[in-house]
């Protein structure tokens, strides 16, 4: 029986655990994080620090995955910069206003809070925000984002909210703020205006559309080019529209043709309808007795003097004109448009340059008024509102004009927050003008970089497309917009009214604005006389957070957030910084207030399908740290009767599975990606523990070989190209990059090639400088994991004050001194696609021997090279003395020629070498050993059996 040589081994000794403590997460959290931001504060330079400004989060219930692919992206980038010398600034911040946080305030309360005053509701909503603030940073902190916490901001901060106000201010003074009755989009469903940015659209929304008749007025016969048709019919004239909006019929001022339209005239027994010539077809089943009147490619423009009678004005309402608009198109319709300028922003356009009334007969909660029908009001008025049946309503009060009804299902926009149908309504509303910034807006998008390129697109598309942005919202819980009304209801905003109103929200708050007197003089500026009073509008939202920008003194670095948010806060942000620099200001850097634009796509499920609450499909970061969107932990005996357990990998977990994903597209979450996550993270714990183990201090003084000079190649290879996404902001390449060296490079060779050196030889090698780069490159994706290895390092590292810890090194800082190589590393380049080659060809013949249990360890066999390429044998000559040890076998021949030699019963152990597929250079031929193994390090090149070999001898006796 042969001796055990355990006790002479270096084998790996470490005390890394297989799994973080739960006890210790937090503080290995906490050090990586809030320790590690105050100290790159104090050691990185000041005079060049890169910022992140924080596209504020909704203080509005629980976080989900895509908060946490944010917040992550966001770290990540900062911690780049940080391994790149370079100083950070991060101050996170919360989105406080607005209607979701509002109607979670009144629900509540009783009722649902019908009957809370306006400062009731502001004092819970603040309460509901700030308590969702302090819940929500807590868990943003759990995964391990570093930032300035402790001055973290809200929208609904007193300082803030002066910030945005004098922005105002100056938009004011510019002369880009003013108030006008025209359409906006409107909720009924949050009784308030929305902008563009609180849109979403919904492809299968189905409308009632129907067919409607007006009576043209008898001054049509005196038409030259009606005669024909005036001659014959002895019933009335008809002009015929389609609408997929009945309810907006009791705002109908005016029907538009086009000028340059041809148009018909068409019997239907007794009576002419009026219809574009190509859309004769489509009013085929709703006249079916129609004829040809005789009149026929009749121009639009004799139309338009005439005039018609709408039955739902009342009975002394004024007739009204038929008109050109540019937009009539024979495309759908009739080719004739009722135009509703209070429902319509082109309608609105058109009746306006031709002084036509301007109505919106329904109220804040889309129920219609009196107005809408002046001769029974009742008849609408008690109607469902225009989103439950008003539009049938409608249909059925014109009964016999109503020609056809259908369903008709399009894209239609929706209240984004309460999912409802949204409409245009015309109200007085507050607006920006948008169109005398546009142009400075899109030339200050030139000089920012975009990330995806697409995004400029999207972002510059939005720009144009918008003249106006209405600011103003009827609702309580937001930034008051500082207007006074004097009793005629028209509205006071110059610079000094404004001025002066600040000047007193200074001193008392903008709570005071509701919470004062009505009557309390302090607010009204003494030059102005009569009687005033304070306005309740209050601000969008988007105004809130698109002025974030004014709390940094100049650019931010980086804007990182959803792609929705082209259309959101980033062109909020954009319009509003553009604004305040066309007030000339010294001092104030003009253009836009990033330079670098970042969007992540949105988080979907393992379906493809975009999360959402009604879907009940959302995931929650918490899941992800606690492993339980896996399987449970497999227990045997009685633990197996007990509640199930999960894998918990914490906070790595969901910061790898962010580093991990194609931000730039939507991104998936889900059991199989999830796997792949905890495979990739227990495979670096893994490789941690194994490079703890094996790093000795003699190490660092021991003679470097061939196999440490390639390892350092790769690792060099490695890091550069991991840094290059990184700086990219490409982490998902930068994932796959080190997760191929781990695989292909430092398992599969350098610690392969270097287990016998470092367990039974003199313990030398390159783990130390391997450790660095590995724990480098892991840093910005997983730092509370880089700070429990650091933790767990050999007790020698810990009493090396020279020593930097992981996270505070600089990336690019070379891993090792040039002093220690001993080889020409280009030189070494140049030979590694040969010698990976012979590598792969005796891999797969060793496991074709291993198939077929012929050798168990590589070890047990000896290998010869045949080759006659005089480059390939001048490479492996030169390594000789390193080629068995290096690719762990027990010898290794060089022969020259192309004959192998064989053993009988391992002919079929051959393998071809082919470098980098420029064809055949040789064969290797795997063989039994030939001479006795070792008892120490189990290579077969001892004397005899049960002996050492040479170097074991040696070892020993040291």
């Amino acid at each position: 029986m042969s001796k055990s040589w355990t006790s002479t081994l270096r084998l790996p000794k470490s005390t890394f655990p297989p799994r973080a403590s739960a006890q210790l997460r937090e503080q290995y959290i906490k050090r990586s994080a809030d320790d590690f931001y105050e100290w790159q504060k104090a050691n990185r330079p000041s005079d060049d620090t890169f910022v992140i400004h924080d596209g504020p989060p909704y203080a509005n219930g629980n976080l989900h995955v895509g908060h946490a692919l944010n917040k992550v992206l966001k770290d990540m980038i900062l911690r780049v910069k940080v391994q790149q010398g370079r100083r950070v600034d991060y101050i996170p911040g919360w989105d406080c206003h607005g209607l979701p946080i509002e109607l979670k305030a009144l629900g509540k309360a009783e009722d649902g809070g019908k009957h809370l005053t306006p400062v009731e509701i502001r004092k819970s909503a603040r309460n509901l925000a700030s308590n969702t603030v302090l819940k929500q940073m807590k868990s943003f902190r759990s995964y391990g984002v570093m930032g300035d916490w402790d001055r973290r901001w809200t929208t609904m901060d007193a300082a803030f909210e002066m910030r945005q106000l004098r922005l105002f201010q100056k938009m004011v003074k510019k002369g880009l703020i003013y108030r006008r009755f025209k359409p906006v989009y409107w909720s009924p469903s949050s009784k308030t205006a929305l902008a563009e940015a609180e849109l979403e659209y919904k492809d299968d929304h189905v409308s009632t559309a129907a067919w409607v008749r007006f009576r043209i007025d008898d001054s049509w016969k005196d038409v030259p080019e009606l005669a024909e048709a005036a001659g014959s019919m002895k019933g009335g004239l008809y002009a015929i529209i389609w609408t997929t909006t009945p309810w907006t019929l009791p705002a109908n001022q005016a029907i538009a043709v086009h000028d340059d339209m041809n148009y018909s005239i068409v019997m239907d027994g007794e009576d002419g309808y009026i219809v574009a010539e190509t859309r004769l077809d489509q009013t085929q089943d709703m006249l079916p007795n129609q004829t040809s009147s005789g009149a026929s490619s009749i121009a639009g423009k004799h139309f338009t003097n005439l005039s018609y009678r709408h039955p739902l004005k009342g009975k002394s309402a004024p007739s009204q004109p038929i008109i050109h608009a540019d937009f009539v198109t024979a495309d759908s319709g009739s080719g004739l448009v009722h135009l509703a300028p209070g429902h319509g922003f082109d309608d609105y356009e058109v009746c306006r340059s031709l002084n036509l009334s301007v109505t919106a007969p329904i109220d804040n909660e889309g129920k219609f008024t009196a107005d809408a029908y002046p001769d029974d009001p009742d008849r609408l008025t008690s109607a469902p509102s225009i989103n439950h049946g008003g539009s049938q309503s409608v249909i059925d009060l014109l009964g016999s004009d109503i020609l056809h009804v259908e369903k008709y299902k399009h894209k239609y926009p929706y209240d984004w927050r309460t999912k409802q149908p949204v409409v245009i309504r015309a109200t007085e509303q507050w607006f920006a003008d948008v169109s005398h910034i546009r142009d400075e807006a899109l030339s200050a998008l030139e000089s920012v970089r975009f990330f995806p390129e697409v995004g400029r697109k999207r972002l510059e598309s939005f720009v144009k497309g918008r003249s106006e942005w209405c600011i103003s919202r009827q609702r309580a819980w937001g930034v008051p917009i500082p207007a006074l009304f004097d009793k005629n209801g028209a509205a006071v905003v110059d610079e000094a009214t404004v001025e002066h109103i600040l000047s007193v929200m200074k001193d008392r708050g903008t709570g005071a604005w509701w919470s004062d007197a009505p009557d309390d003089p302090a607010w009204i500026p003494s030059r102005l006389s009569g009687e005033y009073r304070r306005g309740t509008d209050t601000m969008d939202v988007w105004f809130d957070s698109g002025s974030s920008w004014s709390m940094m003194s100049g650019q931010a670095d980086v804007y990182l957030e959803g792609s929705d948010q082209h259309r959101g806060w980033f062109q909020s942000s954009l319009l509003t910084r553009v604004a305040a620099g066309a007030v000339e200001d010294t001092g104030f850097v003009k253009g836009a207030p990033f330079k670098q634009l970042i969007t992540h796509g949105f988080t979907l499920d393992g379906e493809g399908k975009k999360m959402s609450k009604s879907l009940g499909n959302v995931i929650e970061p918490q899941q992800v740290m606690d492993g339980s969107l896996l399987p449970p932990v497999k227990r045997k005996g009685k633990a197996a009767q007990g509640p199930p357990t999960y894998d918990a990998l914490g906070a790595d977990a969901l910061r790898l599975w962010a580093a991990s994903s194609d931000y730039t597209k939507d991104v998936a979450i889900s059991e199989t990606v999830l796997r792949a996550i905890h495979t990739a993270l227990l495979k670096y714990r893994t490789i941690a523990k194994m490079l703890l183990g094996s790093m000795h201090e003699s190490a660092r003084s021991a003679p470097l070989f061939t196999a440490d000079h390639i390892a350092l190649i790769q690792l060099r290879d490695t890091m550069e190209e991991v840094g290059k996404a990184f700086d990219k902001h490409e982490f998902y390449r930068g994932f796959s990059i080190l997760n191929r060296w781990i695989t292909n490079d430092l398992s599969a060779f350098y610690l392969e090639a270097s287990k016998d050196r470092l367990y039974c030889g003199d313990g030398g090698g390159v783990i130390e400088p391997i450790f660095y780069g590995f724990m480098r490159m892991l840093a910005p994706m997983t730092p509370s994991l880089v700070e429990e290895v650091w933790e767990h390092r050999p007790e020698w590292m810990k009493q090396d004050m020279a020593v930097v810890h992981p996270l505070h090194q600089l990336y690019a800082t070379p891993v090792i001194s040039e002093d220690r190589l001993t080889l020409d590393l280009p030189a070494v380049r140049k030979d590694i696609p040969t010698l990976m080659a012979v590598h792969s060809a005796i891999k797969t013949g060793l496991e074709k021997a291993r198939a077929d249990k012929v050798v168990g360890s590589s070890l047990q066999s000896s290998i010869v090279v045949s080759t006659s390429d005089a480059g390939v044998i001048a490479v492996l000559e030169r390594y000789a003395d390193e080629l068995a040890n290096m690719f762990v076998v027990s010898s290794l021949e060089i022969t020259a020629g192309d004959a192998s030699p064989s053993t009988p019963g391992w002919e079929q152990y051959k393998q071809e070498i082919d470098i980098n597929g420029s064809g055949v250079k040789g064969t290797i031929a795997v063989l039994p050993p030939h001479d006795a193994k070792c008892s120490r390090c189990w290579r077969y090149i001892a004397p005899v059996e049960d002996s050492l070999c040479g170097r074991c001898e040696e070892m020993v006796k040291e």
